[in-house]
């Protein structure tokens, strides 16, 4: 006993410590050392000085200017996208801004804010960030109406820049429209691009119109191609108007929609030519 008491007075204290750090390390096992964090935090917490967060609510005004500054940066971008095509592109063009469209008819037409005082004529050639959206079909002073390519009714002559295969393009009321060949068997195939052709009466020849998306050979009575249209025309806000040298103002709405069985169908809405003047 005394020889036990001995060995405990001169071991005890080792013991008890060795104890204690087993028993830290495996509580700081079992808490992923979150326990020595919180001691810490308590230890810490009186020298430190907390950070007060505070919402200040925006000035509505303020809050107003932002959502301006927003509109007007997007606005900007535009104008500076389509000045790079003018520019690239010179002559007698125009910038408008497009001031009006139908819900039930938003692939057909729109209304641009400039007309005959800024020099637009029925006829002329309207334009977007990547290609030919329509032409002019009504001008007054002040405004113009335009149809578009996506119209039904808006029917194109077109030939593939790569082979030079020609057809004509048909809108669907979507931003691609279907090419239809004159060739049995076009050469033809996707990424192609295609440009109004030098048959066409409505358009000058080499315009950008869009980028063949797919091909249907065995497509009866011709061969037809999906497009896609180059030019944004689900979205436009401001356009390029320009010169036709194919334009002829005084044409009637009935002789300019009328199509030609030898080479091409290019037409027009005849309603918006007569009804609308």
């Amino acid at each position: 006993m005394y020889a036990a008491r001995r060995w405990w007075d001169r071991n005890g204290i080792r013991l008890g410590l060795i104890g204690l750090a087993l028993g830290s390390a495996w509580l700081i096992r079992q808490t992923q050392g979150n326990l020595i964090y919180e001691v810490y935090r308590g230890i810490a917490s009186p020298f430190v000085r907390q950070p007060v967060e505070t919402t200040v609510p925006k000035d509505p005004k303020v809050q107003e200017l932002e959502q301006r500054l927003i509109e007007l940066q997007s606005q900007n971008r535009q104008l500076q996208e389509l000045l790079g095509y003018v520019q690239k592109n010179p002559g007698n063009d125009t910038v408008a801004p497009v001031i009006g469209r139908s819900a039930d008819h938003w692939w057909h037409q729109i209304i641009l804010g400039r007309g005959q005082q800024d020099g637009i004529q029925v006829g002329s050639i309207v334009s977007g960030d990547g290609g030919i959206v329509g032409r002019v079909v009504q001008a007054t002073p002040n405004t113009s109406r335009v149809l578009l390519i996506s119209d039904p009714t808006s029917q194109i002559g077109v030939t593939v820049s790569r082979s030079r295969n020609m057809g004509y393009i048909r809108g669907q009321s979507a931003n691609r429209v279907i090419m239809e060949f004159f060739d049995k068997v076009p050469d033809v195939r996707p990424g192609d691009v295609i440009a109004t052709s030098s048959y066409s009466r409505l358009f000058p020849p080499g315009l950008p119109v869009g980028i063949v998306e797919s091909v249907n050979l065995n497509k009866s009575p011709a061969p037809e191609a999906v497009i896609e249209l180059s030019a944004p025309i689900n979205r436009l806000e401001w356009v390029v108007v320009s010169s036709n040298p194919k334009a002829d103002p005084s044409q009637s709405s009935s002789q300019s929609s009328q199509p030609d069985p030898a080479v091409e169908a290019d037409l027009t809405d005849a309603s918006l030519l007569g009804g609308n003047q």
